[in-house]
């Protein structure tokens, strides 16, 4: 659906000016949309996944384990498939507050792309460079975003989701370096003509939300206090948004509809970008791995 006939239906969650400064902006945060009761479910992952991590020495399919992690001090960067790791998750994922929400913004048929619970650790969680998200996972149109919840409260000190508003409206950049190889991250001579001046800092108490386009430029700072920043990131396309390429990193619900009915077309619209990599052939761990391999740039969130 293009955006004028979403607009045009009643909201089910947000505001319909909530709705009309995320089509302007590219991305919508709604502090403490997500209450207690949740919160102390997905907190009650976290403490397990932690104490899971103890036991592990490298990373592997479930997790993405910084190169300082060991038992007593664990450092976690990731939990990759989030949803297939615990079944709250999962959960979580198809909730009516989070699904209803996400079909103010996508319309009424919803599928499910992919998730990932994001550590940022304290005293020096990895800083994100200037990225878009759509370049990893390119589909049929930009009808594509990811549905983010901060799990405790983040301010500045923590490194937020850092973005900048309207451009989504802009190119989608190129994110490979001068090899060929895939960085994720917009080039230095990109970001100049940025208006980085503009960025938002995504802060908010835990339980707030942050939806955001799949062609929107954003980052984050390093975590440098003493508070971890774990952020859970779902990513929901329009049903009739149909994947060109493999997901970097499939769960077993990807593709799954989660809202609404299966549609009789696919919406079409011109993808100007290279395409990513063939994951399915080449692996993918996360973006911090991809962080540490190519530099000087990456990509995360």
């Amino acid at each position: 659906m293009r955006p004028d006939q979403i607009l045009s239906r009643p909201p089910l969650v947000l505001g319909q000016r909530q709705r009309e400064r995320y089509f302007t902006d590219g991305f919508l945060v709604v502090p403490g949309h997500v209450g207690g009761a949740w919160l102390e479910r997905l907190r009650a992952v976290v403490v397990a996944k932690v104490e899971e991590s103890r036991a592990l020495t490298a990373s592997d399919d479930q997790f993405d384990l910084a190169p300082d992690h060991t038992a007593a001090k664990p450092n976690i960067r990731r939990l990759r498939k989030a949803v297939d790791q615990h079944p709250e998750l999962w959960t979580f994922a198809r909730d009516a507050a989070v699904v209803d929400l996400v079909a103010d913004l996508l319309g009424p048929d919803l599928r499910f792309h992919s998730s990932k619970l994001n550590f940022k650790w304290s005293a020096g969680g990895d800083a994100v460079r200037w990225h878009q998200d759509i370049q990893a996972w390119p589909h049929t149109h930009c009808g594509v975003l990811t549905f983010g919840v901060y799990l405790e409260d983040t301010g500045h000190a923590q490194g937020p989701l850092t973005l900048l508003p309207g451009t989504q409206g802009g190119p989608i950049f190129d994110q490979f370096d001068e090899r060929g190889g895939w960085t994720g991250a917009l080039k230095p001579r990109d970001v100049a003509g940025l208006p980085v001046d503009r960025a938002v800092e995504a802060c908010g108490p835990a339980g707030t939300v942050i939806v955001f386009d799949c062609r929107v430029v954003h980052g984050s700072a390093a975590n440098h206090s003493p508070r971890m920043r774990p952020l859970l990131l779902n990513v929901y396309a329009a049903a009739d948004a149909l994947p060109l390429t493999p997901a970097p990193a499939p769960t077993t619900h990807t593709g799954e509809l989660v809202r609404g009915d299966e549609p009789a077309y696919v919406h079409m619209e011109p993808y100007p970008a290279k395409l990513p990599p063939r994951w399915d052939r080449v692996g993918y761990r996360s973006i911090f791995a991809a962080q540490t391999a190519a530099t000087p740039t990456a990509y995360a969130e």
